[in-house]
């Protein structure tokens, strides 16, 4: 007797699984994204460390040397952080993702900012991250050809970004940029060869003891910076300004 084979009812059959939706969401250097996608994708890699998008490409770098970053990084973390401790009202940040726009969420080495609540440009979104341009933005790079000192730079002048510091570790030399007029110029050093933030009064750095790793010495200049009248009066305006956001 022929048999006849049963059809398998359409309610009980295995539902179709294409294999793209079964892959894992993967990041890799020159991908073309939306911020939202990139975030998506670095969210569900949690052991990925660091990746950034810039212009809508991703970038991701390689692991970190202690004498060419790490080191470096450590440094210029310790003099804003101390600038941080006496003056309130301000916060630095490591490595923190910032949505800048819709093609851009660089995670720059450090980052010096104004509470937005006291008048500073970048606040804390829902989410936890840094939204908008923080005052002053601090990059290690290798050389004056690297990502830092081109892409990066446009990125951070079109998001009204007031200061950019590059470190070159390759050449041994350092950027301070201010943005003028829409366009970022050099900050020049004082008499004494100290740079002197004109958006954080009393932010003092002495580059060259920086750059040969003494930071005694750049801690003596940020000292007297902060000793200053100018930092005196940036004190008081963000204590005031404290005052009337939490009467």
């Amino acid at each position: 007797m022929q048999t006849q084979s049963q059809e398998i009812p359409s309610a009980l059959a295995a539902p179709s699984c294409p294999a793209a939706s079964l892959r894992k969401p993967s990041l890799e250097s020159g991908d073309h994204l939306t911020r939202h996608e990139f975030e998506l994708r670095y969210a569900a890699i949690p052991d990925l460390k660091k990746a950034e998008l810039i212009e809508g490409v991703v970038y991701m770098p390689s692991p970190v040397r202690a004498e060419e970053h790490g080191n470096p990084h450590a440094d210029l973390i310790g003099w804003m952080g101390f600038y941080r401790a006496y003056t309130p009202g301000i916060r630095v940040s490591a490595d923190p993702t910032i949505r800048l726009d819709l093609d851009n969420a660089p995670q720059p080495d450090a980052v010096l900012y104004i509470e937005s609540r006291l008048g500073g440009s970048a606040k804390i979104d829902g989410d936890g991250y840094l939204a908008g341009g923080p005052e002053l933005v601090a990059e290690i790079a290798a050389s004056n050809v690297s990502i830092a000192r081109n892409s990066k730079l446009r990125v951070y002048r079109r998001n009204n970004i007031r200061e950019y510091i590059i470190w070159r570790e390759e050449d041994r030399d350092f950027d301070w940029f201010v943005l003028r007029q829409g366009q970022y110029e050099p900050l020049a050093p004082g008499a004494d060869g100290v740079l002197r933030s004109e958006v954080f009064p009393g932010l003092w750095l002495d580059a060259p003891a920086l750059l040969r790793s003494d930071l005694a010495g750049v801690l003596q200049a940020l000292q007297r910076g902060m000793a200053s009248p100018e930092h005196a009066a940036f004190v008081e305006l963000l204590q005031r300004r404290t005052a009337q956001a939490t009467s």
